[in-house]
């Protein structure tokens, strides 16, 4: 063999090596790369499942605070059928003249319940004769014609209280409106 095809062999094997060279970092930088996106979705796989988390203990403790105001719901459904018979009894007594101290009493006891309940987180929704109709939060039991033009769509009358449980409504004021 001559000189040449010795430098020959020898720039061919030196090409082959550094073409085997380069494929074998083409193939390190394939794999970190892959180790690399690898390690970015789980990443993210992991932000996501902790802001779930996150959420999820956010909304428990919301529900859990709600749950806790608006325990007594039901109890107190069922006491304000018994407001509403106080203040009948109270508007009959007061007509009847001989039964003052028995007026009293009956006044005594209401103004305690009212007192315990309010302590309890029970509101009176404060609704007027007069004041515009909103369906959102009044329950229009009728409808008459109203006596003056300055009274239409505006409340009429008030047949049944309404009461709030915290800011949840547990019973619209039922009104008459007028047409």
């Amino acid at each position: 063999m001559s000189k040449k095809d010795i430098e020959n062999d020898q720039v061919e094997s030196t090409q082959a090596e550094t073409i085997e060279g380069e494929e074998q970092v083409v193939e390190e930088e394939t794999k970190e790369e892959k180790l690399e996106a690898k390690l970015k979705q789980e990443n993210d796989k992991f932000l996501r499942l902790f802001a779930e988390f996150e959420n999820y203990k956010r909304r428990t403790a919301k529900e859990r605070i709600e749950l806790f105001s608006t325990a007594s719901e039901d109890v107190m459904k069922n006491l304000l059928p018994v407001l509403d018979d106080f203040e009948r009894a109270l508007t009959h007594i007061d007509e009847d003249k001989e039964a003052e101290e028995l007026r009293k009493g009956v006044l005594l006891i209401y103004q305690k319940l009212i007192k315990t309940l309010e302590q309890k987180g029970l509101k009176l929704m404060e609704v007027k004769k007069g004041d515009t109709f909103n369906a959102d939060i009044h329950e229009a039991i009728t409808q008459i014609p109203a006596p003056s033009d300055d009274l239409k769509g505006k409340i009429i009358d008030i047949v049944e209280k309404g009461y709030l449980l915290g800011e949840k409504v547990i019973r619209f004021p039922k009104v008459v409106i007028g047409q």
